[in-house]
């Protein structure tokens, strides 16, 4: 990996609320030392655009976001593509681990020891958005210590 990027996907369900935030949130937090992206399990939302709350929770602190993003499912390429393959829940990691060859599972981790709740069912923007905060300071972290950066 010496000089390449780090390549980082976040993944949950639909790919329009929590793994978006994870995504623009860590853009924030490391600026471009990472390549970072993120994907849905499902394709249950393919092509729709991130959630309004999950827009205006990232608006409300400065979050700047490319509203253009669209949900996109994860795909074989991508579980060879990325370094870190992260899902956002228990069932996001069980999905993935069905989807990706057993080979590359050493690439798949839990974004934080506790799930982060999907505001699509919740309706608890900031609630998501303050815990997937948090995990990325974690995430931004751990990359530190093991990528040197």
């Amino acid at each position: 990996m010496n000089d390449q990027k780090i390549k980082i996907v976040f993944v949950c369900l639909g790919n329009i609320c929590r793994s978006p935030i994870a995504e623009f949130v860590m853009k924030s937090l490391l600026g471009d030392r990472c390549a970072i992206e993120s994907r849905a399990t499902s394709s249950w939302e393919h092509g729709n655009p991130i959630h309004s709350g999950s827009q205006e929770v990232m608006k409300e602190h400065g979050i700047s976001f490319d509203s253009s993003k669209s949900s996109q499912q994860i795909d074989l390429v991508d579980f060879s593509h990325f370094d870190y393959i992260i899902g956002m829940d228990q069932s996001n990691l069980r999905d993935l681990k069905q989807m990706a060859p057993q080979s590359l599972h050493h690439k798949i981790y839990a974004f934080s020891e506790q799930d982060i709740p999907d505001p699509w069912y919740t309706g608890d923007f900031q609630e998501t958005y303050d815990l997937i905060v948090q995990g990325c300071q974690d995430w931004k972290s751990r990359l530190s210590k093991s990528h040197h950066f």
